[in-house]
């Protein structure tokens, strides 16, 4: 398996949680308010991970029906838990081949992992062909050339600093596409009409280094994957350094920053 995708081993649905998907809960909600949808719609999330956006949809936009694909059996177990309302069915399924009907959606959107697909043109193929005239669809990934994920970027900065080559692991190297601009390409060339973009920040709030700095030892996603990879006198030399890196408020707490670019289109 090549480098960098064994560090992207995204398969235990606890471990993702504690990683990145409680500051995904944060900025779902505000990017269903700006998207902006009607009620009542059929619905269909493209990589649903562990049910963050999923829970959102469900909550407050009174869907009719939820399709949620991911291609993780472990993050669809960690959804389903999550998500027990009858509107939602979780299937197995691979972005750029969805398991679903042609012109069969009112409503498609993916959260966070457009980047972490192959063929990223093709996956926006297969959502407008689940789409029905005039669907809307709309994605988010994190901004990570901007350095919008301030918790990401200070622990590649130390990692780096340590071992120049995990420089090539860095998401900002990996995903250059991830800024407004990039995006909106991307949806322009899909065919996509009515494109519109936005930022939506969130803050990242840690209750201590041991709240930071745990997640980075469960092993699931690019940081974690490398900082597990390390031999531990390695690790214990790049949890030092973090330690003594990171900006502390009066009662200990880590208080930082994420960022997502949004797009919004139609489908003609």
């Amino acid at each position: 398996m090549p480098e960098m995708s064994r560090h992207d081993a995204w398969q235990a649905g606890d471990s993702y949680d504690l990683y990145m998907g409680r500051w995904s809960r944060r900025i779902a909600p505000r990017f269903l308010d700006w998207l902006d949808a009607s009620g009542d719609l059929d619905w269909l999330e493209v990589g649903c991970g562990t049910g963050a956006l999923s829970a959102a949809i469900l909550a407050q936009c009174a869907p009719k029906s939820l399709i949620a694909i991911d291609q993780s059996e472990g993050f669809l177990t960690k959804a389903r838990a999550n998500v027990p309302d009858a509107r939602a069915e979780f299937r197995v399924g691979d972005a750029q081949a969805l398991p679903v009907e042609e012109a069969s959606r009112d409503v498609i959107v993916s959260a966070l992992v457009l980047n972490f697909v192959p063929d990223r043109q093709r996956a926006l193929a297969e959502m407008k062909r689940a789409a029905r005239g005039g669907a809307q669809i709309g994605f988010y990934v994190w901004d990570y050339p901007g350095g919008g994920m301030e918790f990401m970027r200070t622990f590649w900065t130390v990692a780096t600093s340590l071992d120049p080559r995990a420089r090539d692991l860095t998401e900002d190297r990996r995903f250059p596409f991830c800024t407004q601009e990039g995006l909106t390409n991307l949806a322009k060339v899909a065919g996509l009409a009515s494109v519109d973009s936005t930022s939506i920040e969130v803050e990242t709030v840690f209750t201590g280094f041991d709240d930071f700095w745990h997640p980075f030892t469960l092993g699931t996603g690019p940081a974690p994957g490398y900082c597990m990879s390390l031999d531990l006198e390695a690790r214990e030399r790049l949890r030092a350094k973090l330690h003594d890196s990171l900006p502390r408020e009066e009662d200990g707490s880590i208080r930082l920053k994420a960022r997502a670019w949004a797009i919004r289109a139609e489908v003609a």
